[in-house]
């Protein structure tokens, strides 16, 4: 099957489902094999989890920045990715995929239908929604004072913070917000912590307040968070201390959605199979990024393995377009953009 490009039939080449930042490097290189390409996601900008939950948040490992904000990265990859002027069709979650006898792929949205020859699927952990603990009065405090994600850094400024977690996230916040609190103290419920050596190094050498086996028990205040009280979970010992915001980074419930049921094969429930193609038990669907895994390899869901992974899928996407031709496409600084 030798790929010709639309001519009004609307069928895409390669149609990327998630606009992350995986699925937005995939978008930029199938550019530059020059296939025509869709971008579909549910969320109503780009960017992922980037700019859906961190969009202040630094970014370390990205090839070429020491440090990046979370926002300032997906302006830039959207930039590159729009260099090539792919259609992108925002707001529209998929809900089937389906192969036809043609072998061209339909994806059926809340919004329509949509055609292509072949899929890169880059949902990242699919839709996300934060765990919350069960205290029923945080319900009132939630965003006048109770987070679960920081989208803008100056909410912060002068306060008295509590951070609660010890993964990267909790880490990276207290770090980060740590100009711009008056006070930043971080609870931990042990004395390991999950985020980055160097990150956990850096905040043990802070001014950041850090309370290890301290769980939070609740908050308090009228109208707005103004204190919480936190106990030891050792001697279970309770100690309330001024607090005008609390940010719970305990991770997220994911789910995958309507990918469970278009017939791919999966690794546990939560990852898509993939081989070293990235591609999929589906012909013509590939997937990468943090849904992607290989059978009997640990998935390292970094941001800079995504991008290889997209870049892997793609050039053997045109590869499966184009029957006979090579997936090696030859080095970018050859090229005229």
């Amino acid at each position: 099957m030798s790929v010709v490009h639309d001519n009004g039939n609307g069928i895409a080449d390669i149609t990327i489902i998630g606009a992350g930042p995986a699925g937005l490097f995939g978008a930029f290189y199938a550019g530059l094999r020059e296939l025509k390409v869709e971008i579909i996601d549910a969320l109503d900008e780009p960017g992922g989890q980037l700019a859906a939950l961190y969009p202040e948040k630094f970014i370390y490992d990205v090839p070429g920045y020491p440090k990046v904000i979370s926002r300032d990265l997906v302006k830039h990859l959207v930039d590159q990715t729009m260099m090539w002027k792919p259609k992108m069709s925002l707001g529209e979650r998929v809900q089937k995929l389906v192969r036809g006898d043609d072998s061209v792929i339909t994806l059926t949205t809340d919004k329509g239908e949509h055609k292509t020859h072949s899929v890169l699927i880059c949902g990242g952990v699919g839709a996300f929604t934060p765990k919350k603990l069960p205290n029923p009065e945080f319900v009132q405090y939630e965003n006048n004072g109770l987070f679960y994600s920081v989208k803008e850094k100056s909410v912060f400024r002068g306060k008295n913070l509590l951070v609660v977690g010890g993964g990267d996230s909790a880490v990276d916040w207290a770090l980060n917000l740590e100009d711009y609190a008056k006070h930043v103290t971080l609870i931990h419920r042990r004395d390991q912590f999950r985020a980055l050596g160097k990150s956990v190094t850096e905040l043990m050498n802070s001014d950041v307040e850090v309370k290890t086996f301290y769980e939070l028990k609740t908050v308090g205040g009228v109208g707005k968070v103004q204190s919480a009280t936190i106990f030891d979970n050792r001697t279970k010992v309770e100690t309330t201390i001024p607090a005008d915001a609390v940010i719970l980074t305990l991770g997220f419930n994911v789910d995958l959605g309507p990918i469970k049921e278009w017939g791919l094969e999966m690794v546990g429930t939560r990852y898509i199979k993939v081989n070293r193609r990235q591609e999929t038990t589906i012909p013509g669907v590939y997937a990468a990024g943090d849904i992607s895994a290989e059978e009997g390899i640990e998935p390292l869901n970094l941001i800079a393995t995504g991008f290889a992974q997209a870049c892997v899928a793609v050039n053997f996407m045109y590869q499966y377009l184009n029957p006979g031709s090579k997936a090696f496409p030859g080095h970018s600084s050859e090229k005229k953009l």
